[in-house]
Order: C-alpha cells, then structure tokens, then sequence
C-alpha cells in the first residue's frame, strides 16, 4: 500500500550463509521423516543450484545465526552454585554462546496427508476451509504438492558443536518447547512455562559444558495452538467456575470453551530433530507423553525423561501439574502422589469473581492450596 517495497527486488544473500554446518542427513530424504519443512532451506545452493542457474528465484526458508543469551536465571543459577562459568560455553556474567535456527514451515501436503491419516484430497478440503478458501490453488492445482500454511514456524537453540548432534555416543538434552507468551516473556505464574525452559536451558548449558550438545526447540503454538484469546477465556472459566479452579477440572475448561482440549498435532513435531540428525536423545527434558510418544514413534530413542524440580513450580501452577500427571504425563518420583485422586482433588488454584473494578479485582487471587507432589 506504501508503494515503498519494489516487488522486482532481488535480495542479496550473499553474506547470509549459515555459521554452522547442520546436515545433509539421509532422512532429509525420508517423505516418513520430514514433512513439514524444507531440509534445505537454509542451503539453497547446495540443494537447488540447478534452478538458480536457470534465473529461478529461490528464497531461504531456514535461517542459522549465533547468539550471546542473557537470562536472569542464569546468573542466579552462578549465584547459587548449580551452574559453573567456564568462559566457552557460559561466562562468569551469565552469558551463554547458542547457535540458533528458525524455521519457517514448508509443507508436503502427501506426507502431512500420511501422517494425520486422512486422503490428500481431504487434507486440502480441510485447509481450504480452515483458512477460509484463501488459497483456491489447494483445490484447482492438485498437481502442486507443496503448501506454504499461515502458521508460526519454530526456533531453534544449540547449546554445543551442532556436528556432535548426530553421533550417539555424545550426550544430548533436548526439550520441545510450545510458545507461551505469558509466562515465557511475563512471567505469569499459572503455568510452568518460563521455569521449566530456563530448567532445560540450565540442563543443556552443562551438557555442552561436558563436551555434549544441548537443544532447545521453540515451537510458535500459542496456547497449545488454541491461541492466546481462547487461553485467557479459559484462564477466566477456571478461576471462576464453581468450586474454584481445581486440578480436577483442568482440562475439562479448555474442551467448553475451544471444543477440544489440544490442536498442537505432534505427530507433526518431530521433523525438526530429524532435520538436525537426532537419532538419539540422552535426556528429555519434558513431561509430555505426547511429545515422548510422537518422538519414538519415529524411531529415535529417548534414554531418560527428567520432569521440572518441584521446588520450581509456581504455586498458582500446581493445578497444571497435578491434572497433567494424573492424565498421564510422566512425574517421575517427585510427582507419584499425583497419581492420586485425592491429591487431584486437593490441588486448587487462586480464584476469581466477575468484579471488573479495579479496586476490587486487584485484591483478589488468594486460595491457591496444595502441591503437585503432595506435600501440604
């Protein structure tokens, strides 16, 4: 509208290579592998120079920089003793040394076919609708197999030599992180988003320091991909519902209000590792069986699961916990009371009223009672 972009502008890349070499690997090949993003785009001329030597224009989809990241529980964790400054991978001020991806999606519309076990002709049916017939070419071009959606992409962070990822014999911490703004950025307590990212940043900071490589995906799926607006319209059924919100009640709020209780489809998340060469992680720092069991199902191997220390979950998110572990996520020892229904039914968070003066609603959240693993 600005008529400020020139739409015959060729960008200059040629000082945009990655500063770290990652791949080729055979599952780059693999349609059962990596579906959902271009292997190569971050090598546009090692993967398509042919076409680029015919006038073809050919844009980068994955970008790979370094990074010097700054975290304030980093330099609590030096204060206090877990983590060691070493000057390589993290120094006496708190800094640690990344290599860092993001990745815009590219989908094999065949391949994410596959995968959600649906026909192709379906899979377009369903996107043509769910984007409100944007892209007509999804139905009168069947012969173009590939579909850039309108969705988030993922970042990723490589604590460590990104070359060791693919060699067994080398430790490495991964964590699969889903976007949560609030907590991620702001620091809300309802969840455990934020301590248990810089809990994996921790684990994957030592494990580079002991010659390993630690990785930190981060996945744009606001709101286990509900979306923010439909999280705070939940936050407000949970704290206000009868009874207050409970543990018992956790996932049942979500399913009123979006209809269902998750759309992140893990079964599509694993191609990021396979694009980075994992075939085996040493420690999973997560507590998700959806992710372990989308992970394995495609053949990499998870050696250990290493849930979040209970003395870092925040006392509003004790509800969370409680309810996900009772549904089956793994706790480890430190949560086999959240097996319990009765520990289920003792963990309640703050609670809300319908007060929308601001002298009355900024006195209320108390009530948050019990704890995921039990204890009073």
């Amino acid at each position: 509208v600005s008529n400020k972009l020139d739409d015959a502008y060729m960008p200059k890349f040629g000082l945009t290579t990655p500063v770290a070499r990652i791949g080729p690997f055979a599952t780059w090949h693999d349609p059962k592998r990596i579906v959902t993003i271009d292997p190569y785009g971050h090598a546009i001329s090692e993967g398509f120079g042919p076409w680029l030597d015919r006038g073809y224009d050919i844009r980068p989809t994955i970008a790979i920089t370094k990074a010097h990241i700054e975290l304030p529980e980093c330099r609590e964790a030096l204060n206090s003793g877990r983590l060691k400054a070493d000057e390589a991978v993290l120094t006496k001020e708190g800094q640690s040394f990344v290599t860092k991806a993001a990745i815009e999606p590219v989908w094999y519309l065949p391949g994410i076919a596959e995968r959600f076990g649906v026909t192709e002709d379906e899979l377009r049916q369903s996107i043509f609708k769910e984007t409100n017939s944007m892209y007509p070419e999804l139905l009168t071009r069947k012969d173009l197999k590939l579909f850039l959606p309108p969705i988030g992409g993922m970042t990723v962070y490589i604590w460590g030599d990104p070359e060791k990822i693919p060699d067994e014999s080398v430790e490495l911490t991964v964590r699969v992180h889903d976007e949560c703004n609030g907590s991620d950025v702001f620091g809300s307590d309802i969840c455990t988003c934020r301590p248990y990212l810089t809990h994996a940043i921790e684990e994957c900071i030592k494990t580079a320091q002991n010659g390993g490589t630690g990785i930190c995906v981060y996945f744009r799926k606001e709101g286990r991909a509900l979306g923010e607006v439909t999280k705070y319209l939940v936050y407000n059924m949970r704290k206000r519902q009868e009874g207050g919100d409970r543990a018992t009640e956790y996932f049942n709020c979500t399913k009123e209000v979006a209809g269902v209780t998750d759309t992140r489809f893990q079964v599509l998340m694993p191609d990021v590792l396979h694009w980075l060469g994992v075939t085996k992680i040493h420690r999973f720092i997560s507590m998700s069986d959806m992710k372990h069991d989308a992970i394995t199902a495609t053949g990499i191997k998870i050696m250990e699961r290493v849930e979040i220390p209970p003395e870092m979950v925040p006392k509003d998110a004790h509800v969370e916990i409680a309810a996900k572990v009772f549904a089956g996520y793994h706790g480890g020892e430190a949560y086999e009371k959240a097996k319990d229904q009765t520990t289920l039914e003792q963990v309640k968070g703050r609670e809300y009223s319908s007060a929308t003066q601001y002298e009355k609603s900024v006195l209320e959240g108390g009530g948050a009672e019990g704890k995921a693993q039990g204890s009073p």
